[in-house]
């Protein structure tokens, strides 16, 4: 008996060394959940999150990590997916990260951030533009991307301003994001005198746009401003072209992923897009560039570099705060500058990055882009 508790007494106490190693070993790094969808029809954006984010972990960590400690990614899968993405910010409670990357998802974004303000959570997303993530007056969430009330009006402006169209339509597919836009889009065209003949939500998901096409045809519209991802405006583009009508078509960085060439296919050729501009493009980030190549990544997709960014705002705002406690590194994120890949990032009292610029481009179907937004 006395061997047996003998026993029992060792085997506890390799248990407490155990945890207390592991607790070591936990301590040494820094994690970072990164959020957003790794299943689902919108992958590819989660892709350019994922590699962004993963690429500045390992040139961070290549560096000497932050205050001796390196950086360690963890993945969450949202799926763009409101009620999944509730379940994940759960999760990364659980799993006790105080520093997510992500969501990706407007209406992913939104209440995942309302728990990992509860939770005390820094929550940075590269992606999210919808306004209302950051008009909540919340302390811990920010974003290394512009919002919809900026992207709006530039799309709006380049319309009235550059295309000059006759018969404008607004359609979206009635979510947070794609709505949001489109109504930016549709005020800020009113506002400039320019009537918009048909203002409609599409179902995200359908297949066949017969309907929705039919109504353009039939109030001859000449152009069409999309709110929402490219699965859908993929199709329309597509059937529109297969139905005649004769119209161009603009959307917001949503649809600005190669993959709608493969949907419209030549029907996506002359499509106007806004979005970040292309940081991959600025000299001074050819070393990042290559970096990508040599793992055979696409910096080009508009939130790779905006991914980055946001773990260098992480990692800065540690630094700055001298602490790992996320409501310091929150309060220095606040006050700080932080030189990223996309520019200096200075963040004003909601959270949102000052000075965010969107561009418009002209996709060309197997070319690249072309920027047509004036000078």
């Amino acid at each position: 008996m006395k061997m047996a508790t003998k026993q029992i007494t060792k085997l506890f106490a390799a248990m407490v060394l155990a945890g207390f190693a592991s607790h070591s070993f936990a301590a040494d790094t820094i994690k970072i959940g990164i959020a957003g969808p790794k299943t689902g029809p919108l992958t590819q954006y989660g892709d350019m999150q994922f590699a962004g984010a993963k690429m500045a972990i390992e040139q961070i960590n290549a560096k000497g990590g932050v205050d001796g400690k390196k950086l360690e990614a963890v993945d969450y899968d949202d799926a763009c997916d409101p009620k999944q993405a509730v379940a994940v910010a759960n999760k990364v409670v659980n799993d006790g990260i105080k520093y997510v990357v992500g969501h990706l998802c407007s209406s992913s974004t939104q209440p995942a951030s309302d728990i990992y303000e509860d939770e005390g959570i820094i929550m940075i997303t590269p992606a999210a533009t919808g306004p209302e993530i950051t008009a909540r007056g919340y302390k811990m969430i920010f974003r290394t991307i512009g919002l919809d009330s900026a992207q709006g009006p530039a799309a709006g402006n380049y319309i009235a301003d550059h295309v000059k169209p006759k018969v404008v339509a607004v359609l979206h597919d009635k979510q947070q994001y794609g709505e949001g836009i489109a109504s930016a889009v549709k005020k800020t065209l009113e506002d400039k005198g320019i009537k918009v003949a048909v203002f409609e939500g599409v179902n995200a998901g359908e297949k066949d746009y017969s309907s929705v096409i039919a109504k353009l045809k039939q109030a001859n519209v000449d152009f069409v401003y999309y709110g929402g991802y490219h699965p859908e405006l993929g199709l329309i583009l597509r059937q529109a072209k297969e139905k005649g009508l004769n119209a161009k078509f603009m959307g917001p960085e949503g649809v600005g992923n190669e993959s709608i060439s493969q949907i419209a296919q030549g029907a996506s050729e002359g499509l106007l897009v806004t979005l970040p501009k292309a940081f991959d493009a600025d000299p001074e980030n050819k070393a990042l560039v290559d970096a990508f190549a040599a793992k055979k990544q696409d910096p080009t997709g508009p939130f790779v570099f905006p991914a980055y960014a946001a773990v260098e705002v992480i990692a800065g705002g540690i630094e700055q705060a001298k602490s790992e406690d996320p409501a310091k590194v929150a309060e220095a994120i606040h006050k700080g500058t932080f030189k990223t890949p996309t520019g200096n990032l200075k963040f004003d009292t909601k959270g949102d990055v000052e000075d965010f610029k969107f561009v418009v481009y002209e996709w060309h179907f197997g070319k690249p882009k072309t920027e047509v937004s004036p000078q």
